[in-house]
């Protein structure tokens, strides 16, 4: 194996008892299990890098991270690699579980490689609360009906291309850039649950909560699909929706090929 290499692990979990991806003092993270699992099972301390930072309650069905030998050069040879999947699970909490394993160059980098994620977030319109979906979407006890539906998606179109997407990031939040690319944006009902897809290079600091928001908005009457573009443009977070919980929200693909 020529060179410097690392783990990259594919993964999913529930983030229902995680207060996000990021390590946090005294508080449970998606990166301190993986950490300690890492050094349970390479018996050193390990280097773990996300592909992206997901708040506290939100859930991955597909995620990726890297693990490297902290501050050396050393290869994590010890288990074979078709192994490593079963081998760190065997460590991990139920709410975890890694699924793939491979090598990758050391010049790789779990999130700036990134080409595309897709978030898709869920909302359970019941007016009786489903139980097993307490934690796993929103609950909204008002029913969308297909016009109402046909409404989101219509305004969700607009969400397509290149666009300066302040006003669908919390405010507070400081980033080099608000520009970015959304390649798909749709709203559909499945099995029950209407689901918010988008697809884009990157994401502001909880956007795609407020455009979900902003879709309910859209559906309730209080805000016109038409109204979508000139929010846009105004770059002022006043003007969109209300920030829809985390429970309903998952990253759903990662993709380091172009959309």
């Amino acid at each position: 194996m020529g060179g410097m290499m690392k783990i990259l692990i594919k993964l999913s979990y529930l983030g229902t008892g995680f207060c996000g991806y990021q390590v946090q003092k005294n508080r449970r993270s998606v990166q301190g299990e993986l950490t300690r699992a890492s050094f349970e099972l390479f018996g050193r301390e390990c280097d773990i890098t996300g592909c992206s930072r997901t708040d506290r309650g939100v859930h991955a069905n597909m995620y990726y991270a890297s693990i490297s030998e902290k501050g050396g050069s050393g290869i994590l040879t010890s288990v074979p690699i078709q192994k490593v999947p079963r081998a760190l699970n065997a460590h991990l909490p139920e709410d975890i579980c890694v699924y793939g394993a491979e090598w990758v160059n050391d010049l790789f980098h779990p999130r700036y490689d990134v080409k595309y994620k897709e978030y898709v977030y869920r909302i359970s319109d019941s007016e009786n609360t489903r139980p097993f979906e307490l934690g796993r979407s929103w609950i909204y006890p008002v029913r969308f009906g297909d016009s109402e539906i046909d409404r989101m998606n219509k305004a969700a179109a607009y969400f397509v291309g290149r666009h300066d997407f302040s006003a669908f990031m919390a405010r507070g939040s400081t980033v080099s850039s608000t520009v970015r690319t959304v390649f798909d944006s749709s709203v559909y009902r499945e099995k029950g649950i209407v689901n918010f897809s988008v697809a884009a290079d990157g994401f502001l600091y909880n956007m795609v909560r407020i455009m979900t928001g902003t879709l309910v908005d859209v559906a309730r009457g209080r805000i016109s699909p038409e109204d979508i573009p000139e929010i846009i443009k105004s770059n002022d977070r006043r003007n969109a929706g209300m920030t829809a919980p985390p429970d309903g929200l998952y990253l759903n693909f990662v993709s380091y090929s172009d959309f």
